[in-house]
């Protein structure tokens, strides 16, 4: 099965932007109700009834049953009957909700997250499979249908592939608009690119963005800090205005959107980045790193703002879509082994930007060496025979 997700930029009414606006508000009150709800029951459960502290702990009676998913779309819909608010949206859209609020408790159990928060606002409503349609009108116009809402114009800024399917559609207000994430989806098997061609080993990092095993150094942009003096400008602004008014609110709206051009054009360079490394080679090997650990140091200012995170994900992505084979390697010891002789070198402290082995006398630059010993961990890990550096220097 194949899933693609394509995202464009909707051109709405001003009616059908009031009509979301709303729609957003009530299923931000949905989230919070269920998300209280399930609160309040684990806390009642946290001691015995006869040892709790009627002051500290919430009180249910005990044959309440825990709220799940089922039990609290089927209380949604009898609180439909009290509270007309909850007809407007669609049922299937209040249902996502509840199942988003479902998905994070199950990765605060699974995968370690942490326990969900209450949402200040909404930012995105899920449409799923209802007879969704994209249409292209006589007139040149591009519209998508939404349950309810009715025909969206929308800048059709690409053509939906042939054979494909809109499986479900997901509205996200912005800053700058509102756009739509069509899920579309082909059944089809697609075979996993296999190990073949030039390798290329690549090491992450603050002085640099990226070094290759080739030798080639890609300098790191500064996207936050070089649109830090606009922020503050506009957030000292933003505290000389009265709370609520008007010029308040269009200042919020100008620091919302030079967030969302920084986060723009951080996403951009990662694309431009992984499509420039995948026209090098046949197979990309990068570290497995801790990225938690990285973002909690004394510069996780700079490590958030390069966004390590990100561009890993869209270089697999990028490569499964240009059939190139991308693998992580154990990352430990990268930069304190030699890439000619594996002698280990020990830890080199940060202003120690040459790698030179006191055995062999390799010498060159410290990223490129680690990223020339996780090629050779990669060779290893596909079964390639692994290549040694510096031959004849």
């Amino acid at each position: 099965m194949l899933n693609l997700t394509y995202e464009y930029k909707l051109i709405p009414t001003d009616a059908q932007r009031e009509t979301l606006d709303l729609w957003l508000k009530i299923c931000c009150k949905v989230y919070n109700f269920a998300l209280r709800e399930r609160k309040d029951w684990g806390n009642s459960r946290k001691c015995e009834l006869n040892s709790c502290s009627i002051k500290h702990e919430y009180i249910i009676s005990p044959d309440t049953p825990r709220p799940t998913f089922a039990r609290q779309c089927k209380s949604l819909a009898q609180a439909k009957k009290k509270s007309p608010e909850l007809k407007l949206p669609h049922t299937h859209v209040l249902q996502q909700v509840l199942r988003q609020l479902e998905a994070t408790f199950v990765a605060m159990w699974e995968r370690g997250h942490g326990f969900p928060r209450f949402k200040k606002r909404m930012r995105s409503i899920v449409f799923p499979q209802l007879n969704l349609e994209v249409m292209r009108r006589d007139d040149g116009n591009d519209e998508v249908n939404l349950p309810k809402i009715g025909w969206v114009k929308l800048h059709l800024s690409r053509s939906i592939p042939e054979g494909f399917e809109v499986k479900q559609i997901r509205v996200v207000k912005r800053a700058s608009g509102y756009y739509a994430m069509l899920t579309l989806q082909l059944d089809v098997d697609v075979p996993q690119p296999s190990p073949s061609g030039h390798g290329l080993g690549i090491d992450l990092g603050l002085g640099h963005f990226l070094a290759t095993s080739d030798g080639q150094l890609i300098a790191r942009p500064r996207f936050f800090v070089d649109g830090q003096r606009k922020l503050k400008l506009l957030q000292r602004q933003l505290k000389r205005k009265n709370k609520g008014s008007r010029k308040s609110h269009q200042l919020q709206h100008r620091i919302a959107k030079h967030h969302e051009y920084i986060s723009n054009t951080r996403k951009d360079f990662h694309f431009k980045t992984a499509h420039q490394l995948c026209d090098r080679a046949g197979m990309i090997f990068a570290e497995d790193l801790n990225l938690k650990a990285m973002s909690a140091g004394i510069l996780c200012k700079h490590t958030l703002d390069a966004g390590f995170g990100q561009f890993l994900s869209i270089l697999s992505h990028v490569c499964l879509k240009r059939d190139k084979f991308f693998a992580k390697v154990d990352a430990n010891g990268t930069s304190q082994t030699c890439p000619r002789c594996q002698t280990h070198t020990g830890k080199k402290l940060l202003s120690e930007r040459v790698h030179k082995c006191p055995e062999c006398g390799y010498e060159t630059n410290r990223d490129v060496a680690a990223a020339q010993v996780v090629l050779q961990r990669g060779y290893t890990a596909v079964g390639h025979i692994a290549v040694n550096f510096g031959e004849g220097k």
